[in-house]
């Protein structure tokens, strides 16, 4: 049964210490390194949340063998044969997008018969690029009910045929992530051309480091990456705490009056992307230190000048910075949500609904996304709708700063990537009520 939670603050003020749980983003690129690496690879502080957990209960499900693949048909006579498959087995990822990305490019290249599902929602997010990619470099998958979505079948008989493939990189850099990880394993390796530009570049570069904290090497030249057949090392991938869950405590801050937080773990020198919350948020007057082992967030009074953010390096920092600007009343304009009508729910469309709740309108003008104010106001109360999105519930649930009463529909969708916001908030003096429907 879902049921909501109201969120209300007594005061503007806002302190404390809060321990994030480990980035989502990085574990599920560690996991499915450690799952190819064949034992060779440890994941240290592995995260909480729901979606990583399922990745990791589904890998740990599977054969502890790292996937076997067949090089093209002039090699046959070099390579074993195929052992007989078993009956094809059924694995759910529910809203998982990550764990479906990536389970798809890892299954592709397994001994296995895997029919890929997920929940109503995943089954209307496509996957077609990242299957046509996968086709090309020789994987046998075909789709279950619609053409070019979710769920699929991959049926074990993987045969090299190229090396060679492009992919659209404007779309979603997770298809190339998962690409990439199967990458080394691959006989031929991998020779990946990106076409037009590259959305969310940091989440790439996070996936290369990664593998290179592993020995896998690469060459980026242009458009051009490339990963040759190489063999994992044994190493540890220690896992950081959370950039994204970071970032509605730098909205908290935003929009409080005094300000003194300290997240531990986090440094400057990230591989994730999200890290430039820090730098966005200078913008509203809060400063970052990083000492003693994390980062202090601080608050001073500060006019909010500028005016257009690009988001298409960081789109999953879009929505906690758009409800910030939208609370303030600044009317600033936003570029790079391309991808984020694709996510877990239409992001644009659930952010142009339950802004309007406040008066505000989110314009969309081509690629350009700019908020109006005009009619702005703070209600005494306001109920927001989530649309089974952990990032609009957390998005939202900082406007408690300014509303006395604010009730977010279906408490647990932030189980997905940060289960234990509700109980942080409390900590930091946020009162919390559950209500059930």
């Amino acid at each position: 049964m879902k049921h909501s939670i109201i969120l209300s603050k007594h005061n503007g003020n806002v302190k404390g210490t809060v321990q994030l749980t480990g980035s989502k983003s990085e574990c599920n690129r560690a996991l499915i390194i450690e799952a190819l690496s064949n034992g060779k690879v440890k994941v240290v502080n592995v995260s909480d949340a729901a979606d990583t957990v399922t990745l990791s209960g589904i890998l740990k499900g599977t054969s502890s063998e790292s996937p076997k693949v067949v090089i093209g048909t002039d090699e046959k006579n070099e390579v074993e044969a195929i052992e007989a498959k078993q009956e094809t087995e059924t694995v759910n990822i529910g809203p998982a997008g990550t764990a479906m990305r990536f389970l798809t490019a890892y299954y592709a290249i397994s001994d296995n018969d895997i029919i890929l599902t997920g929940s109503e929602r995943m089954k209307q997010r496509p996957i077609g690029i990242l299957v046509n990619a996968l086709r090309k470099l020789g994987a046998n998958i075909e789709y279950e009910e619609k053409e070019g979505y979710p769920p699929i079948k991959l049926k074990g008989s993987f045969e090299q045929l190229t090396s060679k493939i492009s992919i659209k990189g404007n779309i979603s850099s997770q298809y190339i992530t998962a690409l990439l990880l199967i990458a080394a394993q691959l006989p031929f390796g991998l020779e990946l051309h990106i076409e037009s530009e590259l959305t969310s570049r940091p989440y790439v570069e996070m996936t290369l480091a990664m593998l290179g904290q592993a020995n896998i090497r690469h060459t980026w030249t242009d458009n051009i990456i490339s990963i040759p057949h190489q063999d994992f090392a044994e190493t540890s991938l220690h896992i950081e705490p959370d950039w994204s869950a970071a970032s509605y405590w730098y909205a908290i801050a935003a929009l409080s009056d005094e300000a003194e937080l300290f997240l531990p773990g986090l440094t400057p020198y990230s591989l994730q992307g999200d890290s430039v919350i820090a730098e966005i948020m200078a913008n509203f007057g809060i400063t970052s230190q990083f000492k003693d082992g994390g980062v202090k967030l601080t608050k001073e009074a500060k006019p909010v000048i500028r005016k257009i953010f690009d988001m298409k390096a960081c789109p999953d920092l879009a929505q906690t910075l758009i409800v910030v600007c939208a609370a303030l009343g600044h009317e600033a304009s936003f570029t790079g949500l391309e991808t984020l009508k694709i996510k877990e729910t239409d992001r644009v469309l659930a952010l142009q609904t339950e802004l309007a709740k406040i008066g505000v309108k989110l314009i969309e003008n081509g690629q350009v996304y700019k908020l109006d104010c005009s009619e702005r106001f703070i209600p005494d109360s306001i109920f927001i709708n989530t649309y089974d999105d952990h990032r609009m519930a957390m998005a939202f649930a900082p406007l408690a700063m300014l509303i006395n009463k604010v009730e977010i529909e279906d408490a647990d969708v932030v189980e997905k990537s940060y289960p234990a916001f509700w109980k942080d908030l409390e900590k930091a003096g946020f009162k919390p009520e559950y209500q059930h429907n």
